[in-house]
């Protein structure tokens, strides 16, 4: 058997923790964390290059800009539902080398296409579409990670994985805006594009938007083949990994996720274009990256806190504030002579990011002390024997729930987005969409509470 494969691994045995787990498990959440980061990164480029394909000679109309916007939240949600179940078929190190690898094929492609404003809105779409790869890499990231921790570090580790891994998201929209203004690189990457904002001609080189993440890509690529583990005992078919399925608590957290991390992903997609909007004497591209920023350092703390105070407790207030922010958003938002306010605007914006970061953390908690505790039941009583296939059969349900709740909150990168073009297509304004995503948080607190947070829930998590 390959030294990259695990044959033995008992993160629950404190022995075995100490003596050499913690090293091995930190080794691959290291390698993880970078590769995640790029895919984020990749998968939400699009969020900038809309801002500025106007300006630089692409004639789409707003429509067709949100389209673009939300399409690879769209094809990374529906991609996230395969790769849920590929690191127990493929192993961890083998999947994770393969997916950062495809993350090359439209970052290249981006930096080719947007050098000719006569590339077809076709060929947009297919490339947008495919930006969906980095979106799906977080379904298995995360699964892979869960494997490697005991159940008292998995808040921890998994809201590092996700939280630092999210940061691609805001280093990205910080990043693009600065390197497409250089032509450090031209001489790899073409000649620059004319851009045209409000009469003023300014040189810039778009193609850096996509080119600038494949050397990063590459190297992570080879840490990962070289550097991480595959575990023996995780392996699993996804007709084993199906029966998440018939669980009802499957289903509930998709439903939180879907407050959490669909909030987070679909505000880091849309609301580049909702400032551009709304408030047009701001260029959104000097304040979106804020929100994806907090909201991503927020996640590890939400994790964190989940493992001290309990998942349950800080999902149920942070859905309440969540609320409260959508609130504070509508308030500040213009309307029929009232110009708004942008400051308290970008500032719930702000707090709705931090909710979304503390409730990745919180969520991802709560998923496998729920499995691991049911199983745990289940076998009570049974003997050594059973409580140790328990521990095990917990943590492959768990990891495909990680995975597939994952895929399903990713449509809220497609849907926020979208929402928020329809809305303003058929009333003017984004406030429809807003109230809306209000609604939602309300079913969540409710559903939070009553199968997890009151006294009498029956899970304890």
């Amino acid at each position: 058997m390959s030294s990259r494969v695990l044959a033995v691994w008992t993160p629950e045995d404190p022995a075995f923790w100490a003596q050499q787990g913690k090293a091995v498990a930190y080794r691959n959440l290291w390698i993880s964390i970078p590769s995640l980061f790029l895919s984020f990164a990749v998968w939400m480029v699009w969020s900038v290059v809309v801002v500025n394909l106007q300006s630089i000679g692409f004639a789409f109309e707003a429509d067709k800009l949100f389209w673009l916007a939300a399409l690879p939240g769209l094809s990374g949600a529906t991609l996230r539902i395969f790769y849920s179940f590929m690191v127990p078929i493929f192993g961890g190190r083998t999947w994770t080398t393969i997916s950062t690898a495809s993350l090359l094929i439209p970052a290249v492609g981006i930096g080719f296409a947007v050098r000719d404003p006569n590339t077809s809105y076709g060929t947009m779409l297919l490339l947008a579409f495919l930006c969906g790869l980095g979106g799906g890499n977080f379904a298995s990231s995360m699964s892979n990670i869960s494997f490697f921790f005991p159940k008292s570090l998995k808040g921890t580790a998994l809201g590092l994985n996700a939280g630092l891994g999210n940061l691609g998201v805001s280093a990205m929209q910080f990043l693009v805006p600065l390197v497409i203004t250089t032509g450090t690189f031209s001489a790899l990457c073409g000649d620059p594009q004319l851009c045209v904002i409000k009469g003023v001609s300014t040189s810039v080189w778009m193609q850096n938007a996509g080119f600038l993440w494949v050397p990063f890509i590459v190297i992570s690529t080879l840490a990962a083949w070289f550097g991480m583990n595959d575990i023996a005992d995780a392996k699993a078919s996804f007709k084993e990994q199906s029966v998440i399925f018939k669980r009802k608590h499957n289903w509930i957290m998709c439903w939180l996720y879907l407050g959490t991390f669909g909030s987070f992903i679909g505000y880091s997609a849309g609301l580049p274009l909702l400032i551009k909007s709304q408030y047009p004497t701001v260029n959104p591209m000097q304040y979106a990256f804020l929100g994806p920023f907090v909201g991503a350092l927020c996640r590890p703390l939400g994790g964190w806190v989940a493992d001290k105070l309990g998942g349950a407790r800080v999902t149920f207030w942070n859905f309440v504030v969540m609320a409260a922010a959508a609130f504070g958003v509508l308030h500040y938002l213009p309307s029929p002579g009232d110009a708004g306010n942008f400051w308290g605007f970008l500032a719930m914006f702000i707090l709705m990011f931090v909710t979304t970061g503390i409730g990745n953390g919180s969520t991802f908690r709560m998923i496998p002390v729920i499995f691991l505790t049911e199983h745990q039941r289940a076998a009570a009583d049974q003997g050594a024997q059973a409580q140790a296939k328990a521990v095990s059969e917990a943590g492959k349900e768990a990891a495909a729930v990680l995975g597939f709740s994952s895929a399903f909150a990713a449509y809220g990168a497609f849907f926020i987005p979208k929402a928020f073009g329809s809305s303003l297509t058929l009333t003017g304004g984004p406030q429809a969409a807003l109230y809306g995503f209000l609604a939602f948080y309300l079913s969540c607190i409710a559903l939070t509470w009553f199968c997890y947070s009151r006294k009498n829930s029956g899970m304890t998590c």
